[in-house]
């Protein structure tokens, strides 16, 4: 029989040492961290119960982020709950710890996908910064898409004209209008039974299109990002917001451009941008920068035209900022 003191939860959020946790039984419940908790699989039979006799030694500390999965105590029905155990995690979007220690913060854990968003125009889209995203959710093994918003402003025949590359490149590209409903529906579908961080500069749209997929969840994205992040040494974290009927959740985290890259090997870049990785194998040198060297598979494929000059033009950015701080 299942003891109904243990129960499982992932993070929404949390201030002060208090943690907001969504239950497997749709409540959400405040819980505080119950000592030093360890990272175990050895540690719960098989009813879900406790097994605190058997917690290996050799077990990792963790720090509590926001999508662990939990699992919470308590006594009694009656008492207070309390996070006993983190789950082990599957995926993690991390940014270097606060004074450029070696450390790292994870801002997210479990994520599911990256949803890059930006506008056709109003902003004017900037592919660099979409490239630094794409670049992130690879560098960390996390599936990424992205959507188009405010097709409505230039139309979707020129939206898919401009963010093409994208497509071509492999990832899902979505295009929408809150305006007119174009695309909507593809988007909701893959948001629902997912944990995505959804992402892009302020004034895309993302709390407008969010809530025209989910009428009524009233689901504000982009606040944190937009009032935070001035500096390394932020402190705020990030929010998982639940969607209608249990069906997934939306992760707002601050500070996405930070994450992922600092504890990238410059050599490695080239395989965070899928046209180019396979090509990296061809290059006559094994440790080619894809820069200047000769007989260079990626620069032969940049002439042929089946890589773009654009998103090569990020990988050399990105390139001598990675080279500068290693």
């Amino acid at each position: 029989m299942i003891d109904p003191t243990v129960v499982r939860g992932v993070v929404l959020g949390g201030t002060g040492g208090v943690w907001q946790i969504r239950t497997e039984r749709g409540e959400t419940v405040d819980a505080s961290l119950r000592g030093r908790l360890k990272k175990s699989n050895s540690g719960r039979r098989a009813d879900g119960s406790l097994r605190r006799d058997t917690v290996s030694a050799a077990a990792q500390t963790l720090k509590l982020a926001v999508g662990d999965d939990v699992l919470l105590e308590r006594a009694a029905p009656d008492d207070e709950w309390a996070i006993a155990e983190i789950l082990p995690r599957r995926s993690q979007l991390a940014r270097r710890s606060p004074g450029g220690g070696h450390g790292q913060r994870v801002l997210a854990a479990n994520v599911d996908q990256v949803v890059v968003m930006f506008a056709a125009a109003n902003p004017e889209p900037h592919p660099r910064m979409l490239d630094r995203f794409l670049v992130i959710a690879e560098a960390n093994e996390i599936a990424a898409r992205v959507i188009v918003n405010k097709v409505e402003l230039i139309g979707e025949a020129a939206a898919r004209s401009r963010f093409d590359v994208y497509e071509r490149s492999g990832y899902p590209v979505h295009y929408t209008s809150v305006k007119t409903g174009v695309g909507l529906e593809a988007v909701r579908a893959t948001l629902r039974g997912s944990r995505s961080v959804v992402t892009g500069p302020s004034g895309v749209g993302k709390s407008s299109l969010l809530n025209a997929l989910f009428p009524g969840a009233d689901l504000r994205v982009g606040a944190i990002s937009e009032s935070v992040n001035k500096g390394r040494h932020t402190t705020v974290g990030a929010l998982m917001l639940p969607l209608p009927g249990d069906d997934g959740y939306v992760i707002d985290t601050p500070g996405l451009r930070e994450v992922g890259l600092w504890s990238l090997p410059p050599d490695q870049l080239a395989r965070c941008f899928p046209e180019m990785g396979g090509l990296a194998d061809n290059c006559r040198f094994g440790d080619c920068r894809h820069v200047g060297e000769p007989g260079c598979a990626v620069r032969e494929a940049i002439r042929t035209g089946a890589v773009s000059r654009e998103r090569y033009s990020s990988y050399v950015q990105l390139l001598e900022e990675l080279e500068a701080g290693h």
